[in-house]
Parts: structure tokens; sequence; C-alpha cells
């Protein structure tokens, strides 16, 4: 607590995972020669956009839980976020702004991507201390356990099986299941160190962000599937994060098939954006 105001932990891995990420994005804008003021711009309305999209993307799946209370939409403090929401909204606003600056979206992308995994393994954290997005009952090697009493939360859900499998220490009951989150984490990490190895050996420009869907897509697949508090897609018995999962898996493939017949070298087109700009009228 501060004063009267409650800090919420989510909150601030969040905004820590937001700000490293962007960090290294500035960083990897200034090594590739590029400006790291437009990056800056592309940044903040990226962010907005994300959270939007994070929040929008998680209430449309669950809507039966908001549709008689459309104010709790707004108050983000009681958690509903979807990370691939958070995705296509940064993704959507990143166009926009390179449109307006007349930036190459697919160069841009490329540098953008490598601050992203930064933010998801920080942010993921912060499902640690909400005591959400973990998954299964299970026993095994990374199984967390998680005090019976502290899930009160409407994202903590306690299945069956679990009840049947209570752990106590010291008079407490506690429930045992797959760190989902961590999993998540530590994928993003592996995911993260080959791209921070690759930029320095890409073929072709889109290389970067299609390495991302496929690395990340197959990751939350596997992931999402051991999940218990999963957004299921209208009512088809089918979770939607995994669906889209799939396709970005797909469609990564697909393009970087693409690209790689039709791209460029990373080089050439830093010198094509580099023309491009000296061939601008000054305003």
């Amino acid at each position: 607590m501060i004063g009267n105001f409650r800090v919420a932990f989510y909150g601030v891995t969040m905004a820590l995972g937001m700000i490293l990420g962007s960090m290294l994005i500035l960083h990897e804008a200034k090594r590739t020669g590029q400006s790291d003021e437009d990056y800056l711009d592309i940044i903040i309305w990226c962010l907005i956009s994300a959270v939007v999209g994070a929040r929008a993307y998680y209430v449309i799946f669950a809507w039966d839980y908001y549709k008689d209370d459309l104010l709790s939409i707004f108050n983000i403090r009681g958690g509903g976020m979807g990370i691939i929401g958070g995705l296509i909204g940064a993704f959507i606003a990143g166009y926009f702004v390179c449109r307006h600056k007349k930036m190459s979206f697919v160069l841009a992308c490329d540098t953008c991507i490598i601050g992203v995994p930064v933010g998801q393994i920080i942010g993921r954290f912060g499902n640690f201390f909400n005591r959400e997005a973990y998954g299964q009952y299970t026993d095994g090697l990374f199984a967390m356990q998680i005090p019976l009493d502290r899930c009160t939360r409407a994202s903590s859900v306690v299945t069956d099986e679990m009840m049947n499998h209570l752990v106590e220490y010291d008079g407490l009951k506690f429930i045992s299941v797959h760190p989902t989150f961590l999993y998540e984490a530590l994928w993003n990490l592996g995911l993260l160190i080959l791209l921070l190895w690759m930029r320095k050996h890409t073929r072709f420009r889109g290389q970067m962000v299609l390495t991302y869907f496929i690395g990340y897509g197959l990751g939350r697949f596997w992931i999402e599937s051991l999940r218990i508090d999963q957004l299921i897609f209208f009512g088809t018995g089918i979770p939607v994060t995994m669906i889209v999962s799939a396709i970005m898996v797909l469609g990564g493939i697909l393009l970087m098939v693409y690209a790689r017949k039709k791209g460029i070298d990373p080089a050439e087109g830093m010198k094509a954006v580099e023309a491009e700009k000296d061939d601008e009228p000054e305003k």
C-alpha cells in the first residue's frame, strides 16, 4: 500500500516488462542505424494499443462474465488481459505509425520484435502474484503448491481433481498445479536468446518477426493445452488461444517460405530505407 492506494504487483511486473522491452528496442534501433525517436513514437502507440487489445481480447471471449456489469470492463486492475490480443493491437498500431512516418513496416517489426519476449517474460510473473494462469493438477517435478484459501479470485480455478489431491503443510491445504506461467516465461527466454543470436544472421527482411510467430505459437499452443482457465471460442469447446497459436505457426511458416524467396538482404534493405529518407523533401 502507498497511502490509500493499493499497489498491484501484476501492474508493476507489466510496467517493468514494458520498460525493459522498450529499452532493448531502442538499443536495437540505434545498433542498426535507425532513428530512436521514430521508434519511441512506435513504442508509445503500440503500448497503448496493446493494453486496449489485450483487454478487448479477454472481454470478447469472456463476455458472459462482463455482460451484466459493463462498467467492470474498464476495471483493468481487476485482472483480465490476453497477451494475444495485446500483440494484435500492437501490430495494428505499428502498421499505421509506420505508414504515417513512411517507414518499412516489416523492418520495424524485425526491430521491435526483439523487445516483445522481454515484456512477456517479466509480465508472466505477474500471474504468480495474482495466483492465476496456472495449469492442471500435477505432482511432477515442477509442481507448484498454492494455498487453497488464497484461490479466491475469479481467475483462480480449482478443479475436482485438485481437490482430490490436496497437499497439507502445517495445517494449511494447498492445490498442486502446473506453473504454466513459468513454462511460458522460460520458453520466451529461449526464444529471446534465439532472436538475439539471429539478429546478426538474418537472410531476409521479416525473418525475425516470423521466427517469433512460429516460436511463440508453438510454445503457447502446448502450454495452453495444460491450462484450466482457457478462453473458449464461442461455445465450441476449443480454446481460442490454441486456435490463434496454430494460425501463427502455420501462417509464419508459409510467410517464411514466401519471404525467403522474395525477400532482400537486410543490409540492402537498410540502404533502401536510408535512400528513401534522403530523397524526401525537407519539411
